[in-house]
């Protein structure tokens, strides 16, 4: 037993730290249970509170000032990235973009406590330019309201959180446990997700080149973040839907040419989802295969978004 406390004394610190980290770089992993843990096992006198608080904070912080950077220079390809594995990736982008663009700078203070908002405000803090002088001290202060709060839960409540951890031997093991939990239903609903998706009825795939081969086609590009960054490509000729607001589309959709759809999501999710509610509206489309990825690597012809048509982010001074 005196091993075991030894080696939880020796690399508790660190447990805490990867998980604050994983979720600050967007790993579903909740890095609050680990903090109400901590928290805890500090109130027993099993782990020095200073430290544990100045090691959540370190963690959140180097996460966090990772993404403003590369945000600041990747933009929404960052966070195209960090959607894929949120519990809601259609959603994600154009929720936390509105809550942003509508709060401001100060939300980072708060933004810790926001589903979906969380990982994705230091990223689109450095794609909006807001000033690093700017970014540190209000995510310095989120991060700092963020650990506080839920070390200082797990510490005024050290007794019930005693009666789960047994000790502060099995630190390690509760954190292993309910990140293990927490990831088995993230798993779980991107199991269930795949199975509805396999259920459903399937979707004319068409490889690019077939494309390409064919007259008398509509294109439509849509991407549900692909018009936001200046530069942007598209293949020659499609035009913009935009898959949230579909249904004010609808009526723009030609009855006489075949309805060809992309995106740039992984399996041509928004793509297969906008022709799937396209059928049920009589309104048969099909998707090219390996969305716009595959269209560049065939080489085939593109064209710059026309500027009417951007939707830039908004900068801060």
């Amino acid at each position: 037993m005196e091993s075991l406390v030894l080696a939880v004394a020796k690399y508790g610190h660190s447990i805490l730290f990867l998980v604050v980290l994983a979720e600050a770089l967007g790993i579903p992993i909740p890095a609050a249970l680990g903090l109400l843990v901590a928290g805890g096992a500090s109130a027993r006198g099993a782990m020095h509170p200073g430290l544990l608080i100045a090691t959540g904070i370190g963690a959140m912080l180097l996460g966090d000032n990772f993404l403003f950077f590369v945000g600041r220079y990747t933009g929404w390809k960052l966070l195209s990235f960090l959607c894929r594995v949120s519990l809601n990736p259609e959603a994600c982008i154009m929720r936390s973009a509105d809550t942003f663009y509508r709060r401001g700078r100060v939300i980072l203070i708060f933004a810790k406590f926001l589903p979906g908002l969380n990982t994705m405000a230091p990223p689109l803090a450095g794609s909006m330019n807001l000033p690093f002088v700017q970014f540190f001290p209000l995510d310095f202060a989120g991060a700092s309201l963020y650990v506080l709060t839920y070390f200082g839960i797990g510490y005024l409540f050290s007794d019930f959180l005693g009666i789960i951890m047994r000790g502060y031997s099995t630190f390690g093991s509760v954190v292993s446990w309910l990140v293990g939990g927490f990831f088995a239903v993230w798993l779980g609903n991107r199991f269930r997700l795949w199975l509805r998706a396999r259920g459903e009825s399937p979707v004319p795939l068409i490889p690019p080149e077939e494309v390409m081969r064919r007259e008398n086609v509509a294109i439509f590009d849509v991407r549900s973040h692909g018009y936001y960054e200046a530069g942007t490509m598209r293949i020659q000729g499609s035009q913009r839907i935009e898959p949230n607001a579909l249904a004010e589309q609808v009526t723009l959709l030609p009855r006489d040419r075949e309805i060809i759809l992309y995106c740039t999501c992984a399996r041509e999710a928004t793509a297969v989802r906008v022709a799937r509610i396209l059928a049920e509206q009589g309104i048969p489309s099909a998707v090219i295969e390996g969305g716009l990825t595959a269209w560049k690597k065939a080489n085939l012809p593109m064209e710059p978004v026309p500027d009417h048509e951007m939707v830039l982010l908004p900068k801060f001074a």
